[in-house]
């Protein structure tokens, strides 16, 4: 089947001659008219885009994506199926998923399946055949919407209906997903290392270094990036205490990826933060672990209009004034001017000047907006999982704080 591209329509009348089998729903009346895939049903969430040309399972399966349904902008999504290696998290935590052009028979010897078969199992909604550059460009000038897509088989889209859904959700602003994403209980990382051509994910044997990694939505790949340096990583629920994380004797604390307002969740994870900080333990953040750091030591952060979310932006290291290309999903940002004087600014981005990462004046603390770890994405950025081990290792040896 070859789908029909580039559908909008604004009428009722008009859907019922075109009889399509998906329809995406804005909150402001707009839908869109495609063919749904995946799982037959009903979904609801902010409405993203992300440009990554590589990555869909992994981007797919980011605890980041809770609530949140995306629309690629890269045309060829599906083509090399899906596997069993490539997955984020245990789950799919991303609502709905939005793509251009019909999804080809896999080419790639891992695949097992199908994207829209693996998307069915995990009960996933898709909407295929749709005008994703025209939808692209709405979200860049209006924002980032709230958004129903639903797939009928029978094409009898009530859009009256959808649309009071859509306006109905109570959209990010002031959620905390972490909780919902995160362990129930702590666990020990498996120790697997970052995947290897024709060798797969080995494990490593050595845990040199112990870290304590705590859950707000993590990607399986930082784990693995802190494997590769020879640590051993427990892994702890959002709420759980200063004291619990502090029993468990780390030699550093990594402040997790995740999805919602880090407000929301700030306002328990912020005491936690303050207390380790306090006992002076080294402390490594990554996009939402980067604005709860930043929450903790006084700054604000606030909601963007449509976010960064892709695999090509580039960021300005302030310290050493070379450029990244970088892995970004976020839709949430923290406000320059609400920094105190003891933060460092250490990366911007240069697409708007969106602050990317900061440190703590003279202690061994430092996060950053986007994701070192990539999958997917460029790997220009994996320095920062060295940087945590030396300042682990400088303060264990006594040696004086140097960034």
């Amino acid at each position: 089947m070859v789908a029909k591209t580039n559908l909008i329509h604004n009428s009722q009348d008009n859907l019922k001659k075109i009889n399509p089998t998906g329809v995406l729903v804005l909150e402001n009346g707009t839908f869109f008219c495609g063919y749904g895939f995946g799982y037959e049903g009903i979904a609801t969430g902010e409405v993203c885009f992300n440009t990554s040309i590589t990555g869909y399972q992994e981007i797919i399966t980011d605890p980041s994506y809770a609530e949140q349904i995306i629309n690629f902008t890269f045309p060829h999504i599906g083509n090399v199926g899906t596997n069993s290696e490539d997955n984020e998290s245990d789950r799919v935590w991303a609502k709905g998923t939005i793509l251009n052009a019909d999804i080809t028979n896999p080419s790639n010897y891992r695949s097992i399946a199908r994207l829209d078969k693996w998307l069915k199992i995990k009960k996933v909604v898709g909407i295929i055949g749709i005008d994703t550059r025209k939808l692209t460009n709405f979200i860049r000038d209006k924002g980032a919407p709230k958004g129903t897509i639903q797939f009928l088989k029978s094409g009898k889209h009530n859009i009256k209906k959808l649309n009071k859904i859509t306006r109905s959700w109570s959209g990010l602003k002031n959620l905390d997903l972490a909780k919902k994403v995160t362990c129930k209980k702590i666990y020990t990382w498996s120790s697997f290392k970052t995947w290897k051509k024709f060798e797969g994910y080995r494990k490593n044997k050595k845990n040199k270094i112990k870290i304590v990694a705590v859950d707000y939505g993590i990607k399986k790949n930082i784990l693995r990036c802190f494997t590769d340096l020879d640590c051993s990583v427990k892994v702890v629920p959002a709420q759980t205490s200063a004291e619990k994380i502090i029993s468990l004797n780390p030699d550093g604390v990594f402040l997790s990826n995740g999805p919602g307002d880090p407000a929301a969740t700030g306002k328990y994870a912020k005491l936690i933060i303050k207390n380790l900080i306090n006992n002076k333990i080294p402390i490594f953040g990554i996009c939402l672990g980067h604005q709860l750091l930043a929450i903790t030591l006084g700054a604000k952060t606030k909601k963007m209009m449509l976010g960064h979310r892709g695999a090509n932006h580039p960021v300005k290291n302030l310290i050493t004034n070379q450029v990244e290309i970088t892995s970004q999903n976020h839709g949430f940002e923290v406000q320059k001017n609400t920094l105190p004087k003891n933060i460092r600014i250490t990366h911007l981005s240069l697409f708007d000047k969106c602050v990317e990462g900061i440190e703590l004046k003279n202690r061994p603390i430092f996060s950053v907006q986007y994701h070192p770890e990539a999958n997917p994405g460029p790997q220009d950025s994996k320095y920062l999982f060295l940087k945590f081990i030396r300042l682990i290792k400088n303060k264990k040896n006594g040696k004086k704080i140097r960034h």
